[in-house]
């Protein structure tokens, strides 16, 4: 299915912020289906078939936090982008925790929602059903197998957990993620807190990978939250 035809369900409790993304989104394109409550939302992925959902965090009844848990044990690859208020670092960090792909703060911008929606269904489009070796994104080349990277053809070297922490950003082009989960893929589960631990080794990778390291296009901070491997824009 092409990202054209893909189907989004919007879920937010406030019909103004519904209108005005199925007008936007519908203009581009996408097929739109509405829920005003988190219980309705689970019911309509239980029946039917959706491309991505962009879920409110914030609901009377059930949360959205709780609904995106809920359909991410039921919908593993069900790509899940919710919606958040300005300031909110902690809940943006609780909802990725729960299973969700990516975030959008209110008020959006439209280029942001749209980009960050096109990216979550075209992840869900394209995964494999194993985990790819080789891994490109822009110029940046990884393979790991051979435990090769490269950056426009040219061999970029890396220490053992610097290239770790490269590839795991690099499987989750695009997504943001937080500190602690960083900290434990790579480092282990007794890891989470060591924050300038893991800002040492960013900076080391941008170093390696980046034209300026101190505006860097692919290894970006999300503040408050954690880093996300930026994908070539998409709009």
């Amino acid at each position: 299915m092409s990202k054209e035809q893909s189907t989004v369900l919007i879920v937010d409790d406030e019909r103004s912020i519904r209108v005005s993304l199925r007008t936007i989104l519908s203009g581009l394109g996408f097929e739109i289906v509405e829920a005003a409550r988190g219980e309705e939302a689970l019911s309509l992925v239980r029946m039917g078939e959706f491309d991505a959902v962009l879920l409110d965090i914030n609901m009377p009844g059930m949360g959205g936090i709780d609904v995106c848990r809920v359909m991410r044990r039921n919908s593993p690859r069900l790509p899940i982008v919710m919606l958040t208020v300005q300031g909110s670092e902690d809940r943006k960090v609780e909802a990725l925790d729960a299973g969700a792909d990516d975030y959008i703060t209110k008020p959006f911008q439209l280029r942001e929602l749209i980009a960050r929606l096109r990216a979550a269904v075209r992840r869900n489009t394209l995964a494999p059903e194993g985990e790819k070796s080789v891994i490109e994104v822009g110029d940046v080349r990884l393979d790991f197998d051979r435990h090769l990277v490269e950056k426009k053809g040219r061999m970029v070297h890396l220490t053992p957990k610097q290239f770790e922490l490269l590839h795991f950003l690099m499987v989750n082009a695009g997504k943001p993620v937080p500190h602690a989960k960083l900290l434990r893929s790579v480092w282990g589960p007794e890891y989470g807190n060591e924050l300038e631990y893991l800002r040492t080794f960013v900076r080391q990778v941008r170093m390696k990978i980046e034209d300026d390291p101190a505006n860097p296009r692919y290894l970006l901070t999300e503040s408050h939250i954690g880093y996300r491997f930026n994908e070539p824009t998409l709009i």
